[in-house]
């Protein structure tokens, strides 16, 4: 197995490092064990010490992980009609299906943005969204947006430790991973919060 930590290290001051950066952001858009998170800070932290240059290391995850969010939308769309076809009309399956289109054509930008900072929340939004046949227009535009967002707070958290702790590389990578985490534990908050309202509205509505 490749351990794309150490080899990012070891690519630090050459241009493959970014080749690595789009393979490994690519690869994490459908296989969940793969650290393109803690990649990302890496180059982001060397990017304060002038080692790597913080627009190519945010352009070239971004571009990986717009091509990886591709291919589990692809194979959504392959397999939506089978598993229409397995979920007949009034049972919960079905239900669960025309919910998630709705919720889709109302917010799909949202959940596309959000569920992108979360893990296993953006394997299950991609591959979902395929299944019920989202047009492809309108998700390139919104996934575009959300693996440019994720690819920028990713790489300028590792900056941002790498800047207030120079002399101490461990140290900015560490801070630049909690900052990670404090994002995306906000980010999950506000989208609890929302379905709560959403649910509240709801039962409101029905009273």
């Amino acid at each position: 197995m490749i351990d794309w930590l150490r080899l990012a290290e070891s690519l630090i001051a050459s241009p493959w490092l970014y080749a690595v950066l789009v393979v490994v952001s690519c690869l994490d858009s459908f296989l969940p064990l793969i650290p393109s998170e803690a990649v990302v800070i890496v180059a982001g932290v060397y990017a304060a010490t002038g080692q790597t240059d913080i627009v190519l290391v945010i352009a070239a995850t971004a571009f990986g992980a717009f091509l990886g969010d591709l291919i589990p939308y692809a194979v959504g769309r392959l397999l939506g009609v089978r598993v229409l076809r397995r979920l007949p009309p009034g049972t919960k399956r079905r239900a669960a299906h025309d919910w998630f289109t709705r919720e889709l054509d109302v917010r799909g930008g949202f959940i596309l943005v959000t569920t992108r900072f979360i893990p296993f929340g953006r394997y299950l939004a991609t591959l979902s969204t395929g299944l019920v046949g989202y047009p492809l227009g309108k998700y390139m535009m919104f996934v575009g947006f959300a693996t440019a967002a994720w690819s920028a707070y990713t790489a300028l958290s590792g900056y941002l430790g790498g800047v207030v702790f120079q002399e101490n590389t461990l140290l900015a990578i560490a801070v630049g991973v909690g900052l990670a985490f404090v994002v995306t534990g906000v980010i999950e908050v506000v989208r609890h919060l929302r379905r709560r309202r959403g649910g509240v509205a709801a039962d409101t509505a029905v009273d």
